[in-house]
């Protein structure tokens, strides 16, 4: 396992260094959005990359890793707007943004590690269209959730679903780097 927060903390800085330097060009003006709005967010990112994995055809020549660095940060986002409230004003500096961006990406990578002792890092024998699947069905309970103004009878909440969102993702993206380098590609378990 400790080869996969190696992969992770890699992934999560790659994340990290975007939100700086669109923290740096726009400030923190996506304080504004409601929980939905950056819901849909990651629904529109979620739903590009799957046309990318069934469509042969590109009309824009990008692939899924920028999608899922996005949906990685939108989730982080949503993590943020639910700790603080959504803001009438940008209100946070960059100093701030990236002390809550490091807070919860601490606490979403906690979350791994429990997952990931309790399941074996059965996410290593995924597909990354199955951690799309698993993103998009993530997306869909949020949404529903939050159709039911936050109210569950027995299901986690919307913050345990942005947090799989963010993991999912990740998974994803150290699939995709190692389809990058075939020769560090780990072998199938059996």
């Amino acid at each position: 396992m400790q080869r996969t927060s190696e992969q992770y903390d890699a992934i999560i800085r790659l994340c990290r260094d975007l939100f700086q330097n669109k923290m740096k060009d726009y400030g923190s003006a996506w304080r504004i959005l409601r929980l939905p709005s950056l819901t849909d967010q990651i629904f529109i990112k979620a739903q590009r990359i799957r046309g990318l994995q069934e469509n042969s055809t590109r009309k824009i020549d990008e692939d899924e890793r920028s999608e899922f660095i996005g949906i990685i940060n939108y989730s982080i986002m949503a993590l943020i707007q639910l700790e603080k409230g959504v803001a009438v004003q940008p209100d946070l500096s960059v100093e701030q943004a990236l002390k809550l961006f490091d807070k919860h990406a601490s606490t979403t990578k906690t979350l791994m590690q429990n997952k990931n002792h309790d399941y074996g890092e059965a996410w290593r024998d995924m597909r990354v269209s199955s951690l799309t699947d698993l993103i998009l069905q993530k997306i869909l309970r949020v949404k529903q959730i939050e159709d039911n103004k936050g109210k569950t009878l027995v299901s986690e909440g919307i913050d345990a679903n942005y947090q799989d969102m963010v993991n999912y993702a990740v998974f994803a993206l150290i699939h995709l780097k190692a389809d990058d380098n075939p020769s560090k590609q780990e072998k199938p378990r059996t």
